[in-house]
């Protein structure tokens, strides 16, 4: 009992270190697991007995027998189908050709590259070095994110990395589930004709146990036959269903099974998706915490005296320095990224959970099943994960700087509110090469906005999806545009530090505008959020006048404070850079070829004395 609460005691303790320090939770996972599995064994007890034993002389410890090998699958299972629900297909079109071929291409490289310098480095059979390589292919957004949060880079840069995870983790998965069944089948005639027709028969099954019930689910819940508080765990005990069902009818492909299920459900537009969604993230959160440090603990000292020798930092080398770079090089052919570009995604690609997990399970699979070789799998996967994440997560930002792709003033503007005004606003920022892009829990709004061509995103600022979007990083200007006083407070105070490099900015309300208060008000002393929407919606357009000195700017500003119709926005220098006006940034600098940026009725001429 006090192992299993210490276990998650310690999971979750993880999880909240690799949150405040922002780095990938697998690291400190991992190293917990060693501490004490393995180090613990060999050098804190007496007797050589792990501090956590997850099996101890085959039959005594948490999981006694083949139990530990029943929760693992159970786990990744689960692990796997989040990872199936992530992947849009729609997403792969839109996101460019360099990602399309870097999970196509890219793994190919990686997948015969690595297999090819591990069976030449540690002379493995070819079935093992396969399965090695196909479990490295994946990359995962549960360690990119952490490492890239805080790095203020170029959108198509984080957008590349980010989409490369989210595609290629249960790409990779499915590559090395379907490697390791080809090896389960064969046994001693892995050729033969029997084996490629189990193996066939786990493909068949796998996939159609997974598509069959991943549309029986949908349709249980359009008819809604599943009542919305029984919604997530009805689904969970779906997938576990699917899971053991499909590995009954062919052995080992409930794993094909849930991914198949999960990429199914994710691209039918089922109602409650993003729902279903953060439940699966939050079990998921739990399991890799309890998982990792099982797996790792479990690890045996005898396995990492295994790969502790100069093999194991030649196959590091070849796999980070050697074969990442030529996937990304030869994915990138023809491509708008430079070369500065390329080579720092070269040098981003760390491991995640996904690789770690089904290592474990695949090694503790063959190694039962007295597979020669087996015994590498794990350590070698290990090494790959703990050692890709070390270099990045200490090195990533350094390396953006050497690079030349570190963003060293961030300039896109976030607008919180969807609504007419913050569109035509965002439409006229568009227009000036600026990114602009809008958040909204109003879906209706999300719509009009993309239908104008602007980046709009469904998200609530009370979650903390918005802070995880790596493809926000170089936005520098926040501007809170609601109706809801408390919700732009709420935005200005909670995600300025990290979208208001440059200004975080709200729109004041009527009562602060009556009471002269010090709030920072949005472009007018006069005008509130009502007023602004209602031009907006009356005269939706947005204007520019010349200004040649200080005081025929205060002149006009104070015209315009008079004016129900004029409403001004922004001062636009020579070189297209605009400053956001505010109530309190009456000092302004005005240069030759100035001009002040207003919306609604058009000035005809300057206001001078």
């Amino acid at each position: 009992m006090v192992a299993l609460a210490g276990i998650i005691i310690l999971g979750i303790l993880a999880q909240w270190v690799a949150w405040k320090f922002k780095i990938p939770a697998i690291l400190p996972l991992i190293l917990i697991g060693l501490f004490v599995g393995p180090i613990a064994s060999e050098f804190l007890t007496s007797d050589g007995r792990k501090l956590i034993e997850p099996i101890w002389n085959g039959q005594r410890g948490l999981f006694p027998g083949e139990s530990l090998f029943y929760f693992v699958s159970l786990a990744i299972s689960i692990i796997l189908f989040e990872g199936g629900l992530t992947l849009k297909l729609s997403e792969v079109k839109n996101v460019g050709p360099a990602i399309t071929k870097l999970i196509t291409l890219g793994s190919a490289v990686t997948f015969f590259g690595a297999a090819i310098a591990v069976h030449y480095i540690f002379d493995l059979s070819w079935e093992i070095s396969f399965l090695f390589s196909g479990l490295i292919i994946v990359t995962g957004p549960t360690v990119i994110t952490p490492i890239l949060r805080n790095i203020p880079l170029k959108k198509d840069i984080a957008a590349v990395l980010k989409w490369e995870g989210i595609l290629i983790d249960p790409i990779g998965a499915l590559v090395a589930v379907l490697v390791f069944e080809f090896i389960s089948v064969g046994g001693e005639s892995t050729y033969t004709k029997t084996a490629f027709i189990e193996f066939g028969k786990i493909i068949l099954f796998g996939a159609t146990f997974g598509f069959t019930f991943a549309h029986g689910f949908s349709f249980a819940l359009r008819k809604k036959l599943i009542p919305h508080y029984l919604l997530n765990v009805v689904l969970l005990a779906s997938v576990l269903g699917v899971f053991v069902l499909s590995d009954v009818f062919a052995h080992e492909s409930g794993l094909l099974s849930v991914v198949v299920m999960g990429m199914v459900l994710g691209n039918s537009g089922i109602p409650h998706l993003k729902e279903l969604l953060y439940f699966k993230e939050s079990l998921s959160v739990l399991l890799i915490s309890i998982l990792f440090i099982l797996l790792a603990a479990n690890i045996n000292f005898s396995d990492l005296i295994l790969i502790f020798n100069v093999k194991t930092l030649l196959l590091f080398a070849i796999v980070v320095f050697l074969i990442r770079p030529l996937g990304v090089f030869l994915s990138t052919i023809n491509s708008t990224l430079k070369l500065n570009e390329k080579l720092f995604i070269s040098w981003v690609g760390p491991r995640g959970i996904v690789a770690a997990g089904i290592a474990s399970l695949f090694g503790l699979k063959l190694a039962k099943d007295g597979v020669p070789g087996a015994e590498y799998i794990t350590p070698l996967v290990f090494m790959i994960v703990l050692g890709t994440v070390l270099l990045n997560a200490t090195t990533a930002r350094l390396f953006a700087k050497v690079a030349g792709v570190f963003l060293k003033k961030s300039e896109g503007i976030l607008i919180i509110g969807a609504s007419e005004a913050s569109r035509v606003i965002a439409k006229y920022l568009a227009k000036n090469e600026k990114q602009v892009v809008l958040i909204d829990t109003n879906q209706t709004n999300i719509n009009k906005a993309k239908k104008l061509g602007l980046e709009a995103l469904n998200t609530d600022i009370f979650s903390d999806e918005l802070i995880d979007n790596i493809e926000l990083n170089n936005i520098g200007y926040l501007i809170a545009l609601t109706g809801n006083t408390d919700i732009n407070k709420y935005a200005v105070d909670k995600l300025k530090k990290q979208f208001g490099e440059n200004g975080a900015y709200r729109i004041a309300n009527q009562e602060e505008i009556n009471n002269s208060t010090d709030t920072i008000g949005l472009f007018s002393y006069t005008n509130d959020y009502l007023s602004l929407l209602e031009l907006a919606r009356k005269l939706p357009n947005i204007h520019e006048i010349d200004i040649k000195t200080e005081n025929e700017y205060h002149e006009i500003i104070e015209y315009t404070n008079n004016e129900t119709d004029i409403i001004p926005l922004f001062l636009k220098d020579r070189n297209n850079q605009l400053d956001i006006i505010t109530t309190l940034n009456g000092n302004k600098k005005i240069e030759k070829g100035t001009k002040l940026v207003y919306l609604g009725n058009k000035i005809k001429q300057a206001i001078t004395n």
